[in-house]
């Protein structure tokens, strides 16, 4: 099928109150292996595509991978710029076929991430293509983003009423104490900051960081209105543990397909606990 709507699969979510999942792809197993999942799982997905993975894959590359994916998924996939940086490469995503655009000026000041958000949503809204924004500061380290996370700053509840009014955007992801990468001890998500914003904005909410928050951190999050979960780190360990493995037990193995495929396998089951987890099954 075509690609899948930002802003349609999301609300969808905020009504019925579950959370979709967004996952990074970083080559070509790891877009077999979500769409795969998604689609025995029956759940709406969105494919990250981070500034790092892109410049990796390549755009094209990049845009056609998750291009063939969509058409032969039943279920709904997009195509997402995760923490886009510049508006020059919002662009470079648009003329590829991107469906949504996540821009994050959140290491700017609060005028200026306003700014730059509001010049995307502009040139997206244009020829349909929704975005997220970002306010506060999430910590850990995404590509070339890099935050200290005792720096990291929560979002404040009446500043994202002013931000989502500004910008016209069609997502938010507050800051409320996640983290890019592996944690450092237990998350403590700010419960409470969640609360009030989800009280006072409209547009559905986005955690980020979502790999090694506790489950039931993951539920309550779901509960108090998160409808969109980016995961990440968790994927790539799994790929990444499952090769080391092949070679720890056998340094002869020299056909990519003996350790790729195998890794492939690892990365569905970690997706497939987490589209159960976030109540995304059975959906489509």
């Amino acid at each position: 099928m075509p690609f899948g709507s930002f802003k349609d699969v999301l609300k969808d979510a905020q009504q019925k109150g579950y959370a979709v999942g967004q996952f990074n792809i970083n080559n070509l197993e790891f877009t077999q292996a979500i769409v795969e999942v998604a689609n025995e799982e029956g759940a709406p997905v969105i494919l990250g595509a981070s500034e790092g993975a892109i410049k990796y894959m390549g755009m094209e590359y990049t845009a056609a991978l998750a291009q063939v994916a969509a058409r032969m998924s039943r279920v709904p996939v997009l195509l997402h710029l995760d923490h886009g940086g510049s508006f020059d490469m919002v662009m470079k995503c648009l003329r590829n076929g991107f469906t949504s655009i996540m821009i994050d000026g959140s290491h700017h000041p609060y005028e200026e991430n306003v700014a730059v958000t509001k010049k995307v949503v502009e040139a997206c809204h244009a020829i349909g293509v929704h975005v997220e924004g970002e306010l506060g500061r999430i910590g850990g380290v995404e590509d070339d983003l890099s935050v200290d996370a005792r720096e990291a700053a929560l979002v404040k509840p009446e500043e994202a009423v002013e931000f989502v009014q500004l910008t016209g955007i069609d997502a938010l992801a507050p800051a409320i104490g996640s983290a890019h990468g592996h944690y450092v001890g237990k998350p403590e998500l700010a419960f409470d900051r969640l609360k009030e914003v989800r009280s006072l904005v409209e547009v559905p909410l986005v955690l980020h960081g979502g790999t090694g928050i506790p489950d039931e951190d993951i539920t309550k999050a779901i509960s108090l209105g998160v409808s969109k979960i980016n995961v990440n780190t968790e994927n790539q360990s799994a790929f990444t543990d499952t090769i080391r493995a092949i070679f720890d037990k056998n340094k002869e193995v020299y056909d990519p397909r003996k350790y790729l495929g195998p890794g492939r396998e690892a990365i569905k089951e970690a997706v497939r606990a987490k589209i159960r987890l976030f109540g995304s099954a059975g959906r489509y």
